[in-house]
């Protein structure tokens, strides 16, 4: 009986060994998996930062465009407030800024008028109303370029405010 248990400490010990073997095999096989896991949430963490940064610009250009009809005819400035704003983008994703403005009666919002034709409202106590929209558009180059995926993303911000009289 004594013998037996001997011989069975030996089997028992010889199947532990092979497990420190098959850990190190698991492990060898993960790691390079996870380490891509790594570095593609690192690069979508990117592409959603600099998505937050156009969004931004075309908010501060927005911003600056609305303070009143003078600013919301000034293109530099509403490109100069957006690329502040967007300090942080690469240099290889420049800023595209683009201001367009609609006007309507302030009696009927649904119709939209000239801005230029200021006598286009003439209801009683009427009055023409501005509406500014930005739109920022930037490109992302990816640092890993996937075969099934473009080469590059443009990425697009709008902001629309109401300009003030």
């Amino acid at each position: 009986m004594a013998n037996r248990k001997f011989h069975l400490r030996g089997f028992m010990r010889a199947l532990r060994g092979h497990g420190a073997g098959q850990a190190l095999v698991e492990t060898a096989l993960t790691v390079p998996m996870l380490i891509v896991v790594l570095i593609g949430a690192a690069e979508l963490a990117r592409v959603a930062y600099m998505a937050i940064e156009v969004s931004n610009a075309a908010s501060a250009a927005v911003r600056y465009g609305a303070q009143n009809g003078t600013t919301a005819v000034d293109s530099a400035g509403m490109e100069l407030a957006a690329t502040q704003d967007a300090f942080n983008l690469p240099s290889t994703a420049p800023l595209h800024v683009t201001p367009t403005s609609a006007c309507f009666c302030a009696s009927a919002p649904s119709g939209s008028v000239t801005c230029t034709d200021v006598t286009a409202c003439t209801g009683t106590g009427d009055t023409m109303e501005k509406t500014l929209t930005v739109t920022t558009s930037a490109t992302f180059d990816p640092l890993i370029h996937l075969p099934f995926l473009p080469r590059t993303f443009t990425l697009h911000g709008q902001a629309i405010q109401r300009v003030l009289n």
